[in-house]
């Protein structure tokens, strides 16, 4: 063998191992999911059976209403958490403020711990014997039943999401933060903006790109969130927590669906285009 035929094969050395992967665990897996959404998997076989799963999705009300669940818990939780990584992150940002490095290790921590960890200790703190209903007791007030009422429940995962995510957020933010020149702040002070002012005229706009990828992220992570639901509150009650995610989930391993867990999927492939191409243009808009 030569040594320039030698030189051209190396590189493919390097990443044939890579590409069989990837073609193993991610390419192939997908296809094949793409071809089960349009059949029916009985015995290992694969039957062709149309856009028959399509269609019992869009009579299916309980596949509608895990939607309207889904963007429920999104639209309560995904403003929530930015206003809060927005006003953690100018905290952080603050010169006022020592100790800049341990807070930042704590708001970033609960990132770190798995999910199925903390969803199981927030469902250990709302159960009715819990640390939650022991400070109501001890405040005067009537302990509740969380996992009874479907508006409590709805608020334990939104509680529980906020938790998670908000210092991952707030790190975005900050970098974006810390990238605004502080002579800016200078300039609008010595022409008497107040600190409200400033943080309307200068904060915002330029932090306009960073805000809109906070939002898309969390977006797409309400769309496909699917471990609190499971673990906190089991999609109840009344199936009033069951996400999109833990419906394809349900109908895949439980009821043993597969054709119609795959169409779903594509269905909620086709939900994040949208949103985050909504997303993204009233971001250039503005």
């Amino acid at each position: 063998m030569s040594y320039k035929l030698k030189m051209k094969l190396a590189p493919w050395c390097f990443i044939t191992p890579f590409l069989i992967v990837f073609v193993l665990f991610a390419v192939y897996p997908v296809l094949y999911s793409i071809v089960l959404s349009f059949g029916t998997y009985k015995g290992g076989t694969v039957n062709f059976s149309g856009i028959k799963n399509y269609m019992f999705l869009l009579s299916d009300k309980s596949f509608f209403q895990s939607i309207l669940n889904t963007f429920k818990i999104g639209i309560i939780q995904v403003p929530i958490m930015i206003f809060l990584a927005m006003v953690l992150a100018c905290f952080l940002n603050s010169k006022m403020v020592k100790g800049k490095g341990f807070f930042r290790m704590a708001i970033f921590i609960p990132v770190l711990i798995d999910a199925v960890s903390y969803s199981v200790i927030f469902s250990l703190l709302f159960n009715d014997q819990g640390f939650v209903n022991s400070i109501i007791g001890k405040l005067g007030f009537t302990p509740t039943s969380w996992y009874i009422n479907p508006w409590l429940a709805t608020m334990m995962i939104v509680i529980a999401q906020t938790w998670k995510w908000t210092g991952y957020n707030t790190i975005i933010v900050l970098s974006g933060l810390q990238n605004i020149p502080g002579e800016l702040y200078e300039a609008a002070a010595i022409d008497g903006a107040s600190r409200i002012q400033q943080f309307f005229s200068i904060t915002i706009p330029l932090l306009k790109n960073m805000i809109i990828l906070v939002m898309v992220t969390s977006v797409n992570g309400a769309v496909q969130m699917f471990t609190e639901p499971n673990i906190i509150t089991h999609g109840g009650p009344t199936g009033s927590t069951t996400t999109v995610m833990l419906y394809l989930y349900n109908m895949g391993f439980k009821n043993f669906n597969f054709g119609i867990a795959c169409a779903g999927s594509y269905v909620v492939v086709f939900i994040v285009v949208i949103l985050t191409m909504i997303q993204m243009r009233a971001g250039k808009e503005k």
